[in-house]
């Protein structure tokens, strides 16, 4: 006897079998038991989610011959003739090769006679959609207005393509792609019945690389089982399908994070070897071995973005990852590691990487600037600085830096110029706090030992992003346990935007660890200049620069080039150190 496939293997027989599709399974059941039949269906769905399936089941449970029923018996004539492809007045079309009106119309003249064996002639048409437009208008009159011993079934991948007049004449069931746990467990149950030895992992793979599929699920399985020589265990289907090892996206996101990631972080199979943060060194590493191993990039991406969207869900609903998902404790653990902003943006930038990775000179440059970027664009940690490479830009032993050019303009008939002035004056000085007290390295962490410093608490405290505009132009007028009050200037009240109050005050809600309420006001036109951390910064910039300048000013060298040789100061070239 040959081999038969799993797919048609465990084809389902009865709606009892049917996985996956409960909504619609209700649904007919309910309408056969009643004795409330439509005599036209439309069934729509990706491929391999049962449609001809649900189809053929519904013919058998329309013609057994114990009567119209929900559970068909099986085993009669009609039921054993559906089920084998050889019964007469169950008709299957592929719409895809016969779609024109003549072939239309040929089954047009069949509808009009009576059944040969069964109750009903029942129609199937498979990818409906593909029918040309005349097609489509010669079926209609018979689709609204069947004889009575005629049903159809119509099916379609692309139900936009159907025109509403067919849509309004028949009853539709959209039937969803099935979810990784429901493919899991079902090719769980066959491997069983088939005797043949899995991983768990396995599986999650395969289901995962069905994308909803169940036909595809166990095309993949039949095919495991051959390249694995009757087993099925991660280390082959992840050859076979071309997955990326997970512990690469483990080391990954140990490298983008500022404080890596702790041991208990890494799955225990994962042979986890890089532990080091902030490293653009072991990124450009971990891809270097990708490539040696001639991994899809794209596939990293793909399962990089996966891998995130897991962590987010873990952070949101974290009883929703199941109990037997062998990634399970890892994720929970990044969960708590990673902040959901991190977590959001990451995902973004990979969505994005992988679109882009085609436009890339190529995909090991798409990858690794994808990375890159998830690493320069990484939300800063409290009082945190973008994190640089120094051993990269030290001076070697015996270089000497040079403190920065002054550009230093010579008359146009003077023959030679003069090297330029390099400034060697540091000016450091700050312009005078207002509304600020004794400075503390310590993070405040309870409302009770705020001291007033309204600028170190946004610029070093406050995990603000887009609302760091908002908190930069306010001034503190006045706050207690319980509130915080702020002002801005008349010219920046378009700031004050319900989204930038929100993350504003959730970011110091955050900071303080309970709820403090924020009231924020324009100052009226009248009013004194307010003090902000971005006025302070410009005063403190204005400061340094008029430093710099005097100091360049006051230069002896630069005196004399002035004097001597009509040199002139090109304005705005003077840079503090």
């Amino acid at each position: 006897m040959s081999y038969q496939v799993l797919a048609r293997k465990y084809r389902p027989k009865s709606f009892e079998n049917l996985v996956g599709q409960d909504h619609v399974v209700r649904a007919l059941t309910n309408a056969l038991d009643q004795q409330r039949l439509h005599h036209a269906y439309l069934f729509t769905g990706t491929r391999g989610v049962g449609k001809t399936t649900l189809a053929r089941i519904l013919a058998k449970s329309l013609n057994c011959e114990t009567g119209i029923t929900a559970k068909p018996c099986g085993a009669c004539d009609a039921c054993t003739g559906i089920d084998a492809d050889r019964f007469i007045d169950y008709i299957e079309i592929n719409a895809a090769s016969t779609r024109g009106i003549d072939d239309v119309r040929t089954l047009l003249e069949q509808a009009t006679y009576a059944p040969t064996q069964g109750r009903f002639k029942i129609f199937m048409l498979d990818e409906v959609h593909q029918l040309t437009k005349e097609a489509f208008n010669a079926l209609l009159k018979t689709l609204e207005e069947p004889p009575a011993h005629i049903k159809f079934i119509l099916g379609t991948t692309d139900p936009q393509k159907v025109p509403v007049t067919v849509l309004s004449r028949c009853l539709q069931f959209n039937l969803r792609q099935m979810a990784s746990p429901t493919i899991s467990e079902h090719l769980k149950h066959v491997l069983g019945q088939e005797q043949i030895s899995f991983e768990p992992t396995a599986i999650h793979l395969i289901a995962r690389a069905a994308a909803g599929s169940m036909r595809d699920a166990l095309s993949l399985t039949d095919q495991a089982i051959a390249y694995g020589n009757q087993t099925v265990n991660e280390a082959e289907v992840r050859s076979m399908l071309g997955a990326i090892d997970q512990s690469y996206l483990y080391e990954i996101l140990s490298a983008l994070q500022p404080q890596g990631l702790s041991p208990q972080n890494i799955p225990a199979e994962a042979g986890y070897s890089y532990v080091k943060a902030n490293s653009g060194g072991v990124i450009i590493e971990i891809a270097k071995q990708m490539e040696a191993r001639s991994l899809s990039f794209e596939a990293a991406l793909n399962d990089l973005a996966n891998l995130l969207h897991q962590i987010a869900i873990a952070q949101t609903v974290p009883q929703s990852i199941a109990d037997d998902l062998p990634e399970r404790a890892a994720l929970l653990n990044l969960a708590q590691t990673l902040s959901a902003e991190t977590v959001q943006l990451y995902y973004q930038i990979a969505l994005l990487g992988r679109r882009d990775i085609g436009l890339a000179p190529d995909e090991y440059a798409g990858f690794t600037m994808t990375l890159l970027r998830m690493l320069a664009f990484m939300p800063a940690e409290k009082g945190a600085v973008t994190p640089i490479d120094k051993n990269a830009l030290a001076p070697q032993d015996g270089e000497k830096v040079a403190p920065p050019a002054v550009k230093v303009a010579a008359p146009l008939n003077q023959q030679a110029t003069p090297e330029p002035v390099r400034a060697s004056t540091s000016i450091q000085a700050a312009a005078p706090e207002t509304n600020t007290h004794k400075d503390s390295s310590v993070p405040i962490s309870d409302m009770a030992s705020f001291d007033g410093n309204w600028r170190k608490l946004v610029e070093q405290n406050l995990k603000l992003g887009l609302a760091r505009a908002l908190a930069q132009n306010c001034e503190l007028v006045s706050y207690d346990e319980h509130s915080i009050n702020l002002r801005v200037a008349s010219a920046q009240k378009h700031l004050i935007s319900p989204s930038y109050q929100d993350k504003l005050a959730n970011a110091i809600n955050d900071y303080f660890g309970r709820k403090i309420r924020l009231n924020i006001a324009v100052a009226s036109d009248t009013h004194t200049e307010i003090v902000t951390p971005a006025k302070q910064n410009a005063n403190e910039k204005a400061v340094i620069q008029s430093g710099a300048e005097a100091a360049i000013m006051n230069d002896d060298f630069v005196k004399a080039l002035m004097n001597d040789l009509g040199a002139q100061i090109i304005p705005n070239s003077i840079k503090p150190v």
